[in-house]
């Protein structure tokens, strides 16, 4: 159980620190490098970004993506523990579990003679920053393919789409008073309260489809007020949307952009992840896990944001795909160590299949 033993050992390195991922990318990169894998390293904002190439020297290309960054946890997280067939720990799930099998799996194709793969491995997949992220450096790079694969904790299944990202900061303007004398102002703190349940109530926020029930609103951050004995009169409210594919952005932003005393500024903002159900490659992947039907397979849509949307921003077909566990961010995350080996043997029964599948015109047949 090679994967398990790399799982624990990468669990060990706090990746929520600066020197926590760069400890772990010199792992990584020292385990592929004992294994005759050429590493390439390159730094992306100050944090490591590792990528190698394997198997045929041309031909179709496939991607296998992951992250070494977690969120922070509590010390004795960081002390991968077993339990059944559980391994816990900060990242077992999300997604130190599948970045090690990934990695047996770029090994285990590095004499493959009619595909190439990139491994790549990011820090930053975690991090909450807007623009420069280490996916699209890579992308940049000429890091693309024919298909990607980003090893999301998915319980094998395949994830399709993932919600698009509008993260917005709005300034509710209100009156000044003496705290003594509210009703001679207008509280902006009180109005922007009033503001985010809205936004809750607009006609985008009640959209569902079939992956979705809702989009997803969340108020993250709310600053407002200078002096106890005053009314507010200015209030900044951090607002985080997710909204499903198929919605049109610039329409959600009307709808907020139309609710009085407000300025709506966007500070983040990412597409949502949509790949086609019956996309060749993803029917390839699909039957390649070995259990259930494809369409039983081909079933997830993620509430998250998708580092996968790089990809797809380049004319890439992306998908989530990962291993079977549960508590990603939470106290008690696990991953479970059997599907770490189904995992890796999807993943390569997978990109031994896509050769097979090609026809001459070098696109893929369904089978």
């Amino acid at each position: 159980m090679q994967e398990k033993a790399l799982t624990e050992r990468l669990i060990t390195y706090d990746t929520s620190t600066v020197e926590g991922i760069q400890s772990a990318a010199g792992f990584v990169k020292g385990w592929l490098e004992a294994r005759d894998i050429d590493v390439r390293a390159g730094t992306n904002n100050g944090l490591p970004v590792l990528a190698a190439t394997v198997g045929a020297k041309e031909g179709p290309t496939i991607v296998l993506h992951g992250h070494l960054d977690v969120v922070p946890g509590h010390p004795e997280q960081f002390e991968p523990r077993e339990d059944g067939d559980r391994l816990f720990g900060r990242g077992a799930y999300d997604m130190k579990g599948g970045l090690a099998a990934m990695m047996c799996a770029t090994v285990d194709l590095a004499s493959h003679t009619a595909l190439r793969v990139h491994f790549l491995c990011v820090p930053d997949e975690e991090s909450d920053e807007p623009v420069d992220r280490a996916s699209d450096y890579l992308v940049a790079q000429g890091y693309t393919a024919d298909f990607a694969i980003t090893g999301e904790p998915t319980d094998l299944r395949i994830g399709v789409q993932a919600k698009g990202v509008l993260a917005m900061r709005i300034e509710v303007a209100g009156k000044a008073a003496h705290g003594s004398t509210p009703w001679l102002g207008d509280n902006a703190v009180l109005k922007a309260v009033d503001v985010f349940r809205r936004i809750e109530s607009l006609p985008f926020a009640r959209d569902s489809s079939e992956f979705f029930d809702r989009p997803s609103i969340s108020l993250g951050r709310i600053i407002g007020g200078d002096a106890m004995n005053k009314v507010p009169d200015r209030c900044v409210v951090d607002i985080d949307i997710r909204y499903l594919p198929g919605q049109d952005v610039e329409a959600i932003l009307a709808e907020i952009r139309a609710i009085p005393d407000t300025h709506v500024h966007t500070v983040f903002h990412r597409q949502p992840a949509n790949v086609a159900r019956d996309d060749p490659y993803v029917v390839a992947l699909a039957e390649a896990v070995h259990e259930g039907t494809p369409a039983e397979r081909i079933s997830v849509g993620r509430d998250g944001a998708s580092d996968a949307i790089s990809f797809i921003e380049a004319g890439v077909p992306a998908v989530e795909f990962g291993p079977v566990g549960a508590g990603h961010h939470g106290p008690e995350e696990w991953v479970s160590i059997e599907s770490l080996a189904r995992y890796r043997r999807a993943l390569v029964d997978f990109a031994t299949m896509v050769p097979n599948r090609l026809g001459k015109t070098g696109h893929l047949r369904i089978a």
